[in-house]
């Protein structure tokens, strides 16, 4: 999310469109291992708990939305938007419409992975209580975590944005290490 390039005109996003590339390619390489980290979690918290296996699916589906706003916003855009570089300022104002689309499909995406990884956090907080198998303040943070997204997505705090999706992923990302040095340390001391 640092590196992510924020838009602008058409004439900035031709730009920066290998830039656009790069850094969604970089985050569609890495999906497939946060994922694979997260079974981790399931499988140490507890497979057999049917919220640990929700929270592990839940996220699984916020995974591929992600990956589709990634793919819309990274790949589809900067591809589109090259086929019209040496075209009339008629025919780029004829596209506008598109681009507007694709910020719009790209939003919706962002929030069912906001959605969807809230919903996963607060499933796998849940069983962190419950099992103790982490510390329990860990599991209250990950509860405090997405009632505040959630809660502030009621209250109209705009997640899709660029500013507002680094809050949040700053937000998961925090928790995803804390539970990955959790992870770590339970399987040096076992």
């Amino acid at each position: 999310m640092v590196m992510h390039p924020a838009g602008g005109s058409i004439e900035y996003l031709w730009k920066i469109s290998s830039m656009i590339m790069i850094t969604h390619s970089i985050a569609l390489i890495s999906v497939p291992f946060g994922l694979l980290g997260f079974w981790g979690l399931t499988k140490r918290l507890d497979s057999g708990n049917i919220l640990s296996i929700g929270a592990f699916i839940t996220m699984g589906l916020g995974t591929i939305a992600v990956m589709c706003a990634a793919a819309v916003n990274g790949l589809v855009l900067p591809l589109f938007i090259n086929h019209y570089r040496d075209s009339t300022p008629e025919k780029i104002s004829a596209i506008k419409p598109f681009l507007n689309y694709n910020i719009s499909l790209n939003h919706a995406f962002d929030l069912i992975y906001i959605g969807a990884a809230c919903g996963a956090i607060l499933l796998w907080s849940i069983v962190v209580l419950k099992t103790g198998r982490m510390p329990k303040w860990f599991g209250w943070l990950g509860i405090l975590l997405a009632f505040i997204a959630i809660g502030s997505m009621i209250a109209g705090f705009i997640f899709f944005s660029l500013t507002g999706f680094r809050i949040f992923i700053f937000g998961f990302v925090v928790w995803t290490i804390l539970a990955g040095f959790f992870l770590r340390k339970e399987y040096l001391i076992t």
